[in-house]
């Protein structure tokens, strides 16, 4: 399981995760909104997690709070994004105004737009609102010996290394 703040890069390594070592890799936005940024029922979301996390091997591209134990219960690596906020936060806000701009569908076709990137709803915005919660999340497993493996990298280059040591294997 991939799992890092909002802009990390966690989709686009999940993916790169899953072309190197030929497992099965889901994107939750895909698994977790429908068209027109609907978002699917908590009790779906958890069945369509729990049932992928029953599968022998599989790469997710992060875990939602919500359903969070069901992939815990299951994962046998943690790769965490531990880049600082400033580093995230401009790899975000750049996806965010390619995206508005080239239109580019993404998660069962949804766009991001203008609006949406400065309503209530903003991805930009939900980056503030969760990132220290999801870097004590990651610090706390990483302390815990008892917990899953976990990988903490702290810079693209660190995981750059790493995923292209997975490719050579």
């Amino acid at each position: 399981m991939v799992y890092g703040v909002t802009g990390s890069g966690k989709t686009t390594l999940a993916r790169a995760i899953g072309e190197a070592t030929g497992l099965p890799w889901h994107s939750v936005d895909d698994l977790t909104y429908e068209a027109n940024w609907v978002q699917v029922p908590d009790e779906v979301q958890a069945e369509r997690i729990r049932t992928i996390c029953d599968g022998p091997a599989w790469v997710l591209d992060t875990a939602y709070g919500k359903w969070l134990e069901i992939p815990l219960s299951k994962v046998e690596l943690i790769v965490a994004l531990d880049y600082p906020r400033w580093f995230s936060l401009q790899r975000l806000i750049r996806r965010t105004a390619r995206r508005i701009i080239d239109k580019k569908p993404i998660c069962n076709g949804n766009r991001e737009t203008l609006r949406l990137a400065f309503s209530r709803d903003s991805i930009i915005l939900w980056h503030f609102k969760a990132f220290a919660k999801k870097r004590s999340r990651f610090h706390k497993w990483a302390a815990n010996p008892d917990g899953p493996r976990i990988i903490l990298f702290r810079s693209a280059r660190e995981t750059d290394r790493w995923l292209k040591s997975l490719n050579s294997s």
